[in-house]
């Protein structure tokens, strides 16, 4: 089987290698493995890959490159005049020898290639949609219209469209699903923790406006000011990163709050283990992976109520569902650390969860399609 990815994740070659983000990679190589060959098209730069970069594993791969583009100023969009007809031909001529087109969504690449595909009627596709299917959520114009074309039975035929949650209006194509961070070997016991000590929180995630990393110093700086043991690590990089340095500086938060920056698996792994709480006050998610690997090794999630994040919180049974109102927030967490007994039931509901995603589970899941 010839199968072809359609992606706009950013990919590094070295070695004859192709690396690209670890968590998307790992998740491919899951599919690769009932394959014959993969086709990349994507874009290619330069460079050495990072912490959180990890290889395809598949021995018969080929690479399609893209130009990147985006449309954020006047000149990416007029170079994205003389960028689309190379980036459509280059899809579509992959797409026409694939025995299975497999599409990555949002993103812009994703969009392109949702527009291509409804040339090939006949042949087998797949499209993981990582972002937020909920219908009634505010998203730009390009999402929407990326839902629009896989929800739709006359454009897109012969189609399963995974998606997080399970959501109205959805069509035929449309399969609910999830994602997966470990195997079912990597089920260790839980590491006990209490809350007499210091209360630990951890952020895995863009530190980016979206992601909301200050609303989670916000809240662990509020519990500080109320007398609490806590401190916060946030690991992740971006744009937001400086504004974080100057607000943790000037507020004086150095002793208990840090900025990590990427880090391998190995080591979020370990700070997980570690910790009593996962934050993520997102403006929009798919399946956070930060909270569905916090909650596998017991952090108890600390999130707000978009897309599938109710589920996954089974509505404030096995987390905290964030309303954005600081002391209301802060009076949450409060009620959960003075009960060691709610902690305690909490934090196994929410590992019990999650652990019914594994990796075995997922692999079980694409193989049947596949």
């Amino acid at each position: 089987m010839k199968f072809i990815i359609i992606t706009h994740v950013i990919h590094i070659e070295q070695a004859n290698e192709f690396f690209g983000y670890a968590p998307y990679v790992r998740e491919m190589n899951v599919w690769l493995k009932y394959v014959d060959q993969a086709i990349i098209v994507a874009p290619l730069q330069k460079g050495i890959p990072t912490t959180i970069d990890i290889a395809y594993s598949h021995k018969k791969m080929l690479f399609k490159e893209i130009p990147s583009f985006n449309s954020t100023n006047f000149y990416n969009v007029a170079a994205l005049v003389y960028k689309l007809p190379i980036i459509f031909w280059t899809i579509y001529c992959a797409m026409k020898k694939a025995d299975h087109i497999h599409l990555r969504c949002p993103g812009n690449v994703g969009l392109i290639g949702c527009f291509v595909q409804i040339l090939f009627p006949n042949k087998r596709k797949t499209a993981k949609y990582a972002g937020n299917w909920d219908p009634k959520s505010k998203q730009p114009l390009s999402y929407r219209l990326q839902k629009w074309i896989l929800n739709n039975t006359f454009l897109t035929r012969n189609m399963k469209v995974l998606v997080y949650g399970e959501w109205e209006k959805a069509s035929s194509n449309v399969k609910p699903f999830f994602t997966a961070s470990y195997f079912e070997k990597e089920k260790f016991l839980l590491k006990e923790l209490d809350l007499n000590g210091i209360n630990n929180f951890i952020f895995v995630g863009t530190l980016s406006s979206g992601k909301n990393p200050l609303y989670a110093i916000q809240l662990v700086e509020n519990l500080h000011k109320r007398g609490y043991q806590v401190s916060l690590n946030l690991y992740g990089e971006g744009r937001e990163r400086k504004t974080l340095e100057n607000y943790i500086a000037l507020a004086g938060l150095e002793r208990f709050i840090a900025l990590k920056g990427n880090q391998n698996q190995k080591i979020i792994t370990e700070a997980y283990q570690n910790s009593h709480f996962v934050i993520l006050a997102s403006k929009s998610e798919g399946w956070p992976k930060a909270l569905a690997e916090g909650m596998f090794w017991g952090c108890i999630p600390i999130a707000t109520a978009i897309s599938c994040i109710p589920f996954m919180l089974d509505y404030g049974k096995r987390g905290i569902l964030l309303n954005k109102g600081l002391d209301n927030d802060t009076k949450q967490l409060e009620s959960i650390i003075n009960d060691p007994d709610s902690f305690n039931a909490k934090r196994k509901k929410a590992s019990e969860w999650s652990r019914n995603y594994t990796f075995d589970t997922f692999e079980s899941e694409i193989k049947k399609m596949m």
